[in-house]
Parts: structure tokens; sequence; C-alpha cells
């Protein structure tokens, strides 16, 4: 059963006789007059329960969206791909997706549809797990500090031997992650690959999808909230999964989380607000004002070094949004994480929602999933860098993101200063460096990138 939420229909109709007679409201007015009125105010929009579905949450609960002139209702979805079809199909407005989704949807790895993203949700946010019985095999081997606690982070050279054991008994090892073109995945396939393991390859072209040809670890799609029982009922030895799902395995003694993706890679994109490119033609203003009410919300998740957080765990916590224990989702999201239970750390920027541009959707972010989409043989043959950027192009919209956010400067809501320098950025993020293998990514020579790995098609490759 889906969980929905949205405005009782008198509130909506009396909300909207006063935004209609509220001439004496400037802000309003002017936002109208520069953006002009949505032309659809009914929407339905869909999310995953996971922690960074909260700007969409925040947007509903602190009314953002009303000032916009939108009634929203916000349903939760049983897995990815039913949150997509139903994208897709016209069921759904909008919906937070993985940052996949409408990369592989728009060049038809899976379901073909032009999906455009012009907001990104987060950076950040996802760990892995792995069983209690597999960290008592891991433990021996890891460095310790003075303070007796594994040094992080934790590589996956500490679990080649445990997947070696495993494999000298007969036994695969497997693990979980959400979607084959997660975040999830892909962080959890560049971890294993740093440490040494093959995480397996896609052969669309010999009809072979399931992504484990030549795998020393097996990689299979376990929908985020069953991911501890899975893992508990021994179906799976680990996985890779957003909050609250690995302090879920913490508070229930079932596993142990080893690394975020923070870990794996600085301040990474996380998940994207997804609308089918058809939607923000018809109704562009609409796509305007949606992104407006999610920036707020963004902002508001991020003021003042977090100190609203603990209200928005208290939203989260609610059976219609995560409905997780307040002290699970707390955990990570009030800036700690737990990894050995009882091994508390501070990780202020595990989720981050709007700080260092987390909201800006960046061509080069998009350029990074399709090299790992080439990286694994989702993308079966060879695409000159080209071919990257321009893909990029057609799903991120950074002119409608720039549009919400020159409305919300005008309108006094945000400065300047919250925003990337619309005048000269050109899409691309500087070289990052800050990832577990050292190897440096720009997003401006894909093909350069994807020759730095040892493990990984490359060039003209295939698996």
């Amino acid at each position: 059963m889906q969980d929905t939420l949205q405005r009782t229909p008198l509130r909506s109709f009396l909300k909207r006789v006063l935004l209609a007679c509220s001439l004496t409201t400037v802000a309003v007015a002017s936002a109208q007059a520069a953006v002009g009125a949505a032309e659809k105010e009914d929407l339905k929009f869909g999310f995953i329960k996971l922690t960074d579905m909260a700007p969409l949450a925040i947007a509903y609960e602190k009314h953002y969206f009303e000032d916009e002139g939108l009634y929203v209702t916000l349903e939760a979805q049983a897995n990815w791909k039913v949150l997509l079809d139903g994208v897709i199909d016209g069921q759904l407005d909008g919906a937070h997706m993985l940052a996949g989704q409408p990369l592989a949807a728009t060049i038809g790895f899976g379901t073909k549809a032009h999906i455009v993203t012009p907001f990104s949700m987060d950076l950040n946010g996802n760990g892995i797990t792995v069983s209690n019985e597999v960290w008592e095999l891991m433990k021996p081997n890891l460095p310790t500090g003075k303070d007796g606690r594994p040094v992080h982070p934790i590589k996956a050279d500490y679990l080649k031997p445990v997947v070696s054991k495993y494999r000298n008994q007969g036994k695969p090892f497997k693990m979980g992650m959400v979607f084959p073109v997660s975040t999830h995945n892909y962080e959890l396939r560049y971890w294993l690959a740093a440490g040494g393991l093959n995480p397996g390859f896609y052969a669309p072209k010999k009809g072979d999808i399931s992504g484990t040809l030549k795998a020393d670890v097996q990689l299979s799609v376990t929908p985020p909230p069953q991911m501890p029982a899975t893992l508990e009922a021994g179906t799976i030895n680990g996985y890779c999964v957003g909050e609250p799902w690995n302090q879920q395995a913490v508070f229930k003694g079932i596993g142990v989380p080893v690394i975020t993706d923070y870990e794996i890679w600085k301040d990474n994109p996380e998940k994207v607000f997804g609308m089918t490119e058809a939607f923000t033609r018809k109704y562009p203003n609409t796509t305007v004002r949606v992104v407006k009410a999610l920036l707020r919300a963004a902002k508001w998740l991020d003021a003042d070094n977090n100190k609203n957080r603990p209200e928005a765990v208290k939203y989260l916590a609610q059976p219609n949004y995560v409905g997780a224990d307040y002290k699970v989702i707390a955990n990570s999201m009030t800036g700690t994480f737990e990894y050995e239970k009882g091994d508390q750390r501070a990780v202020p920027d595990f989720n981050v929602f709007f700080r260092y541009f987390a909201t800006y959707p960046y061509y080069s972010d998009a350029v990074w999933y399709l090299t790992q989409m080439r990286r694994w043989g989702q993308i079966a043959d060879y695409k000159p860098d080209s071919w990257y950027i321009d893909t990029a192009k057609k799903v991120y919209r950074p002119d409608i993101y720039t549009t919400a956010a020159k409305e919300l400067i005008a309108e006094g809501k945000m400065s300047a200063a919250d925003f990337p320098d619309f005048s000269t950025e050109d899409g691309f993020r500087k070289p990052q460096t800050q990832f577990i293998d050292g190897i440096t990514y720009d997003g401006t020579k894909p093909n350069a990138y994807l020759q730095k790995f040892p493990i990984g098609l490359k060039g003209k490759e295939s698996p």
C-alpha cells in the first residue's frame, strides 16, 4: 500500500482564493510577472523511503510549494522501477530519483524515455554495511588507532581475503544494492574495484544484464527498506544503501557499516529530482516554481550548521515519509554516523542538501555516472567525449535551475552568494581528487578518466 500525503481540498481551495485575491502581496505578484502563474497547480510527486527525500518533505511541510501556487501530493513508491514508470506514464509529475535514472532512461538502458533533472537533491548520504560474520573476519586485519578503534576509511582491501575465503569454501560472496543504475551500485563497485575486487560486468549485447559477468562479488538488487531483513536472513553478506538502513543494521545488531560514500568520494552527488522533458516544455512555469520550492527547502535543511535537522527528523520519522525510529534517522541526519555499535563519529557532512552548491545540476556529475555505466558495460560500446557531454546536457538542466534561483534572489528569499556565479558557470566542477583510490576525475575528459582504472572497461573493450 502506498503512503500518500496531500493537502485537504478545503485547505487548498481557501489557499487558492487567498492567493488569487492577494494583489497586495508584492513578492507573489512580482514572481508571477517574471515567471508566470503555474500552468498546472495540482501535482503528485513520488519518493522512496530514504532520508534524502527530505527536500520534498520540507517543501511540503513548510508550505513552500503552496507559496508557489502549487498543491502537491507526496506518495511513497514501492521501488525505483515503479517510481520511474510512474513518471514516464504520467501518474507522477516528478520524483525523487537515483541520479542514474534520468541518464539511463534517456540513453535507453532499460525503459527509454527523455527524463531531465533541473535540481540535484543532495550530496553524500550512503553507506556500505557488512554482516556481523563478515565484520569479524575483516576486523583482525584492520589498522587501529590509539583509541583501539578501526582507522577509517576502511578499504575493500580488507574485504578481499574474506571474499577469497568464501570462494575457497565454494560459497559466493553476495552484496545488495538498490538498482542497476543507482549511485549505490556505482559506489559499491567503485569501492570493491579500488580494493582489487571485480564487481562484475553487464553485457547487454550478449543478453546478460545481471552485472555479474567475471565477478568476484555478486551484486543484486534489494529495495532499500528490505536491506536489513535480507542481510539478517543471510541472503546477502552486505549491502550499499542510503539512510536510515545502514544505521538500522547497527540498532538491530545485525551488521556493521564499514564506510560511507563521503569516504569513497567526498561530497559526491546523490539523488536528483526527475521529470519528463515533455512536462518541462508543457508546464515551464510550474517547473520553475517546483525548483524554487525545493531550493528553499534545501537551504532550510542546512541552515545555521544544521540547526533545523532535529525538526526535519521528526517529519521524516512519520510513516508517510521514511517511517523509521527517530533515533535511527537522527544518527546520520544530525551530523554523526555510527559504525560498529558504540563507535559513533562526527560526520557533519554525511547529508548535505544545500552547502557546496549541492543543488546545482552540474554536467560533470552526469558525466561521472555515464563513465561508470561505460566502465561496467551498461554502455556497451565506446563513445567519444562529445557524446558524454552532449548526453549530460540533454538531461541536466541548469537553465531551469538558474531561472528559479534568480527569481528567489529577486524576491529576497535568497542571495546571490547562495549560488554559483551564473555569469561564468559552465556546468563543470574543477577536477576532483578526493576519491578513495586517489584517481582524479575531470568531467571534460571522460575517456581519459576511464583509462586510469585497472579494473573496468575502457577504449573499445567489451566484457
